[in-house]
């Protein structure tokens, strides 16, 4: 199912990022190309709120060619690449007010066989992680850019999801730690997913990974 441009218009916008990107825990995220749909629930994300964020690509208005669909409308896709890896935004709010939550894990659900083959990795490690969960998705450019959520090979199921148990609130990964912004708990994840960037084996939840 395709999520239409008007329900990913309210989904993305009218409260806060930091509401958006807890929201977005246990909905699918799903791409669809000449292999088939490959995809899985959304178990981490991560806010960033515009101008006064000193860890966003758009802090103090910064506003260059790298970061321009961040001031694009709401469910615009902003893939960047860091490190090496390509990272997968989500654009939020209205036109001209940066905003975006970054998708940082997936528990895989479609296409599992493919992605394995687009990324051999063992066991969580397939996805859990931002730039992972590309790879495992088989992105490796920036060609979905400025395309919306709702009409792109790239999308969100709004209708089709399952709802955590709980949900925790941590400082962001690979953020400037000393800077005004930097221990803000702006990333969520679904308590005891064993998906979740990072998350130690002894806080996994084995039978329901944290689902309700």
């Amino acid at each position: 199912m395709t999520t239409s441009q008007p329900a990913a218009q309210s989904f993305f916008t009218n409260r806060s990022t930091q509401a958006i990107a807890q929201d977005l825990l246990g909905t699918h995220l799903l791409y669809t190309n000449r292999r088939g749909t490959l995809g899985g629930l959304i178990v981490e994300a991560e806010a960033y709120v515009g101008t006064d964020d000193t860890a966003a690509h758009a802090y103090n208005g910064r506003r260059t060619p790298f970061s321009e669909p961040l001031y694009h409308g709401p469910g615009t896709i902003y893939i960047y690449q860091l490190r090496g890896f390509f990272l997968f935004d989500i654009v939020t709010q209205a036109i001209d007010q940066p905003q975006g939550v970054l998708i940082r894990a997936i528990e895989p659900t479609h296409g599992i066989e493919q992605m394995r083959l687009n990324r051999p990795k063992p066991g969580v490690e397939l996805t859990n992680g931002p730039g992972k969960l590309m790879g495992a998705l088989g992105i490796c450019d920036q060609q979905l850019t400025f395309q919306n959520v709702a009409d792109a090979p790239l999308m969100i199921d709004l209708a089709h999801r399952r709802y955590p148990q709980s949900i925790v609130a941590a400082p962001r990964i690979g953020v400037n730690s000393k800077a005004t912004s930097g221990q803000l708990p702006y990333r969520y994840y679904v308590a005891g997913n064993p998906y979740a960037s990072g998350l130690p084996k002894r806080q996994w939840q084995r039978t329901n990974h944290g689902w309700l």
